[in-house]
């Protein structure tokens, strides 16, 4: 083969896989994942500024077919530039011989699988009837996790905080028409944790960050996504989890390695050993539950290989030669 597909970011929204169908194929994922199915090490990185990474991503799903990796960059600086916090590339390779096949714009596939890991983790770990949620930054993570759940979960009131209200109240506006729910604009961190069923933070991740959540906010019986780690977490705060969980134990080991996670306790056990029954999920209405989803290239690959196959069944892209 000498060409490959080359995917650009408007291609890859156009193309718009359904989040029911990410969620379903990253639930397919971890369950491999937590059988031993699939390969991924945790990714390197380099850091050029101060809270800033470009992460080398990449994985291996043999149920799939999807191998490749991400090139992907997080700098939280460029939002007042007017430039995208998270930007970068992923190339696809053909498991039987190596070659590339496909380069796409990872945006799109950055937000969309966040969310879709969140409400999975939600699946196993949440209340089946949990059905408000507080969103602690209104962002792209804000609104495809919101997404995501409504996709799981009949969530029928969301209350809404960011640090600058006019975004909190943009995300209300349009997320409440779309999803079909309440959103309230809440002032403070606190009303937007307390006494909900599901809790999702997503600012920037920050080694170094000052946690505004204090043990006491999460009720018992609720869910949280710290989709920026630590971040909005106090130590004390994730403590008070009965289960707390994660994506990847490897890759926390990692960044632990790298001084994050200062005051996270252990977790006790991945998502894939959840799915795969290995470790249990909730076992009771009243217990607090955390599962910090550290973003995997299994993710990715399990959703850009939707977008690849449903780019030759619609003849999307450009053909690059090689």
């Amino acid at each position: 083969m000498d060409k490959l597909l080359y995917l650009s970011k408007k291609d890859v929204e156009e193309i718009n896989i359904p989040m029911p169908e990410i969620i379903d194929s990253l639930e397919r994922m971890f369950r491999q994942k937590g059988e031993g199915k699939t390969e991924m090490p945790p990714k390197p990185g380099i850091h050029p500024r101060k809270d800033s990474f470009i992460h080398a991503m990449p994985a291996y799903i043999p149920l799939l077919g999807a191998a490749g990796i991400k090139w992907v960059s997080g700098y939280p600086a460029n939002q007042s530039k007017n430039l995208p916090y998270i930007s970068g590339l992923l190339v696809l390779n053909d498991p039987e011989t190596g070659i590339p096949t496909c380069v796409m714009d990872c945006t799109w596939i950055t937000a969309k699988r966040t969310g879709a890991a969140t409400a999975v983790a939600a699946r196993y770990l949440a209340r089946k009837d949990s059905s408000t949620v507080g969103i602690l930054a209104c962002g792209v993570q804000g609104r495809s996790n919101l997404e995501a759940l409504c996709c799981v979960f009949d969530i029928r009131s969301v209350r809404a905080y960011d640090s600058r209200r006019e975004v909190a109240e943009i995300f209300a506006e349009e997320m409440a028409a779309e999803m079909d729910v309440e959103i309230e604009v809440v002032d403070k961190p606190e009303p937007a944790v307390k006494d909900l069923d599901i809790v999702v933070t997503s600012g920037p991740i920050l080694k170094d960050p000052s946690p505004t959540i204090e043990a006491g906010w999460l009720a018992p019986g609720a869910f949280a996504s710290p989709v920026d780690f630590d971040s909005y977490w106090q130590g004390e705060a994730l403590a008070q989890a009965d289960k707390l969980a994660t994506d990847d134990l490897n890759q926390m080991k990692y960044y632990r390695g790298e001084r994050y996670f200062r005051s996270t306790p252990e977790p006790y056990a991945d998502l894939g050993e959840i799915l795969a029954g290995h470790k249990p999920g909730r076992q009771s209405d009243g217990e607090r539950t955390i599962c910090i989803n550290l973003g995997l290239a299994l993710d990715d690959m399990a959703t850009a290989i939707l977008i690849y196959n449903k780019a030759l069944e619609t003849g999307t892209g450009t053909l690059l030669e090689l």
